[in-house]
């Protein structure tokens, strides 16, 4: 009997083990942006609407380090990025990634204890897809898919393809077939 349980435990830990091996560095590091969010959006001290505005800037503050705002707004403005001199494009980066904060924020204060199962991941170079599944109180399984960009130690996020949207696809016609300093 006692060979048999240490058989098991010694099974569920090479399972742990195992499962631990097969996330990588992209979904390790999704996972610690996105606990730390949902820690935040948990906090107790944070609930009260009082507290509104603290809770919405430590969200964001963990937005700034887990997206590139930077590769989003260029790939956003497509050819258009080229034509804008140092300090447009600084000031576009800001406003962009003000809409993007105010958008992440929005959608995430509405998190009310629902399951995040990361389910796989691929890598190709220095591009990475984590698939995650949003599982709802009514079992109902969301895909949402987080295309990543390594920059040196990091993994930031670009978008997410499938369950949620493209920056470029969230811009109107118009941003696309304008010069883009007419939005600055």
């Amino acid at each position: 009997m006692r060979r048999r349980f240490q058989a098991l435990a010694l099974g569920a830990l090479l399972l742990a083990c195992a499962s631990a091996a097969t996330a990588g560095l992209p979904t390790d590091q999704l996972r610690v942006s996105v606990d730390h969010v949902l820690a935040v959006l948990q906090d107790p001290s944070l609930r009260p609407e009082s507290k509104a505005a603290e809770r919405t800037a430590a969200i964001r503050h963990d937005a700034d380090a887990v997206f590139d705002f930077t590769e989003m707004s260029r790939r956003a403005l497509g050819r258009h990025s080229q034509e804008l001199n140092e300090s447009q494009q600084q000031e576009f980066v800001a406003l962009f990634a003000d809409l993007l904060e105010r958008a992440y924020v929005s959608k995430i204060e509405q998190y009310s204890g629902e399951k995040i199962d990361y389910v796989g991941e691929s890598v190709e170079g220095d591009m990475a897809t984590v698939k995650t599944q949003i599982v709802t109180k009514q079992a109902t399984q969301v895909p949402v898919d987080y295309r990543l960009l390594n920059k040196g130690d990091r993994w930031l996020v670009l978008r997410r393809p499938r369950g949620g949207s493209q920056p470029r696809a969230q811009l109107p016609d118009t941003v696309r077939s304008h010069p883009a300093d007419i939005f600055l």
